[in-house]
């Protein structure tokens, strides 16, 4: 009889549940909806529709009856931590051993394909987490909008608006970043631009997804956008080191992964790499599965089982 495993990635955009066998081979893939706190009235329902929503296709694929078939070990990683979501996990899942953790694991996970190494995510937010041989993790950062997430999308265009606002107010040099969050938002100047910011038509994500404007400034030569964007590359430089010297031998080779929407300025991804290449064995790169499969490879972790995927959906890879 065959041994099944799962991995889960809940996310703040969507939520992918993974199943393989006991080879290795991934049978079932399917996504639901975003799932992240659960505490608020809503958001029960929410996270119990996102976790069927990823299941239901996913037991689907593989040819499997959730309601006859046992998982092994299930391993899932959430986006705003595990406390407020092992117990409905009791009730909707069938597995001998449920394991549940927070985003940054899983990331790290499939980013190395399980080996050692650090992933740095910037995303909305940002964190650096890593995991050594001897399977000890540290991580820095992710301490939220309010007090950290440097060089994450929300903290770029924070300080591009509080460029804009400096600008506007005559205690500024003049910047491009200015106009172009104007015509992006349909707002007639910065203050306006500023208290719509705090308003539930933007909420955190969104704000973020403005950030793309600041390398768009940078491209053109702005020199406000070019001093943001290094500012971001240094300080997720910085974390990527404070974890390296919490888990590694100087000059041991370690694998640098970087995860989230920051990642595709080029301008910036490229001097992250220059800052964090200048200690000796570090080597930084895109990851080579998703959290996803991060998750799933966590679940073999769990059993102590070592695999090489298989049948890895595309979009995971």
């Amino acid at each position: 009889m065959s041994t099944y495993f799962l991995g889960v990635d809940g996310g703040q955009s969507s939520t992918t549940a993974l199943i393989g066998d006991e080879t290795g081979c991934i049978l079932g893939y399917g996504r639901g909806g975003p799932c992240n706190h659960v505490q608020a009235s809503e958001g029960r329902a929410k996270f119990l529709g996102a976790m069927h929503g990823c299941l239901t296709p996913a037991f689907a694929q593989a040819g499997l009856d959730p309601n006859t078939i046992r998982i092994s070990h299930a391993f899932l990683g959430f986006s705003g931590g595990p406390a407020d979501k092992e117990s409905l996990l009791d009730e909707i899942l069938h597995a001998d051993h449920i394991h549940v953790t927070n985003d940054a694991l899983i990331a790290l996970s499939g980013a190395t394909a399980g080996q050692p190494g650090i992933i740095i995510i910037a995303g909305t937010g940002s964190i650096a987490y890593g995991r050594n041989a001897a399977g000890k993790c540290a991580r820095a950062g992710g301490w939220g909008f309010a007090f950290g997430d440097e060089g994450g999308g929300y903290d770029l265009t924070r300080q591009a608006l509080r460029a804009a606002l400096r600008m506007e107010e005559g205690w500024g040099p003049p910047t491009a970043l200015r106009q172009l969050f104007l015509e992006a938002t349909g707002q007639p100047d910065a203050n306006h631009l500023l208290h719509a910011f705090y308003t539930i038509d933007f909420p955190r994500p969104r704000i973020a997804s403005f950030s793309k404007l600041v390398d768009q400034a940078a491209i053109d030569g702005d020199p406000v956008a070019l001093e943001i964007l290094g500012n971001a590359a240094h300080q997720l430089a910085s974390y990527t080191c404070a974890v390296r010297g919490q888990l590694f031998q100087p000059a041991e080779p370690v694998r640098v992964a970087y995860i989230g929407g920051v990642w595709k300025s080029n301008w910036l991804r490229e001097r992250f790499t220059t800052l964090v290449e200048l200690t000796d064995g570090n080597a930084a790169g895109p990851p080579t599965y998703s959290p996803a499969t991060g998750a799933l490879l966590e679940a073999y972790r769990a059993a102590k089982l070592s695999v090489t995927l298989t049948n890895v959906p595309e979009s995971e890879k």
